[in-house]
């Protein structure tokens, strides 16, 4: 019995920690994205604190991540983004932030 228990607990933690590894590895935290060109780029920043350029022009924005569903806030402007399986981010597809890959 005690032999089981602990096997139970081994088996627990390696389940855990292999939910961690999944979850961290699915942040946009600390990664650049850039799309249309080269043209825009969004580089995610902790605390929740982005910077969104498109040509010259900087702006400094909030994001907040729920899974892969972002919702970046710029100047009052909300935009909806989706972090696909392969690790770009999709956005509305008329828009400027329509499919951003990782730069770094």
């Amino acid at each position: 019995m005690r032999a089981s228990f602990g096997r139970l607990w081994t088996a627990a933690a390696v389940a855990w920690v292999c939910v961690c590894a999944t979850g961290c590895g699915n942040s946009v935290k600390g990664h650049t994205y850039t799309g249309n060109g080269q043209l825009v780029s969004i580089q995610f920043q902790s605390g929740g604190k982005a910077y969104v350029s498109m040509g010259p022009m900087t702006s400094t924005c909030t994001y907040t991540q729920s899974g892969n569903n972002i919702t970046l806030v710029c100047e009052g402007d909300t935009e909806q983004l989706a972090l696909a399986g392969d690790g770009s981010l999709n956005g509305p597809p008329d828009g400027m932030l329509a499919h951003l890959t990782r730069a770094k």
